[in-house]
């Protein structure tokens, strides 16, 4: 059977998934990586379940790393949210006008994505380095805290640099 839509078969539904753009540096690195956190994520949550059905304890540790690795999770989805193009807008400004107009809100918008997040990342290398001067630890299992909280400017600089891309992007367009 042939993939191409015949006279008189339905076309595909219009909600079916998109291509992803063109970029220098594959999607595929934030799509992994959710599937690795999200995977991560779900084992301790279940071993923690477990670990209190059978002994009524709970693991001390799976708070923790749960929260970094949620924090971690947001922020590599929302890489990918900006790469695709699909951070939140308000679609009545966003969607209507002319194609220049949109080309441009689209762009702005990229710029204030970049710039927010280049600001969340450089201020918090001072986070990391106070951390790592101070010797702070971590809570719960008293972990050297730099080893969570260095994450924070690596992928918020990631998302500024996907911002880059897309304004890049959305500039070449016709």
């Amino acid at each position: 059977m042939s993939s191409d839509s015949q006279p008189g078969q339905e076309a595909p539904a219009a909600d079916s998934p998109e291509e992803d753009p063109v970029t220098k540096v594959p999607l595929k690195i934030e799509d992994w990586l959710t599937v690795l956190v999200m995977g991560a994520l779900a084992l301790i949550t279940f071993a923690n379940v477990l670990a209190r059905y059978f002994t009524n304890e709970s693991f001390a540790w799976t708070e923790e790393i749960s929260v970094f690795l949620m924090i971690a999770l947001t922020l590599v989805a929302a890489s990918a949210a900006v790469a695709r193009d699909r951070h939140i807008r308000i679609e009545y400004f966003s969607d209507s006008g002319s194609m220049a107009r949109r080309k441009g809100l689209s762009r702005f918008g990229a710029v204030m994505v970049a710039i927010l997040f280049t600001l969340i990342g450089t201020l918090s290398i001072r986070m990391v380095w106070d951390d790592y001067r101070f010797e702070e630890t971590t809570p719960g299992i008293g972990l050297p805290a730099w080893w969570y909280s260095m994450w924070l400017p690596i992928l918020s600089l990631g998302i500024a640099l996907r911002a880059v891309g897309l304004f890049i992007r959305r500039g070449r367009e016709a």
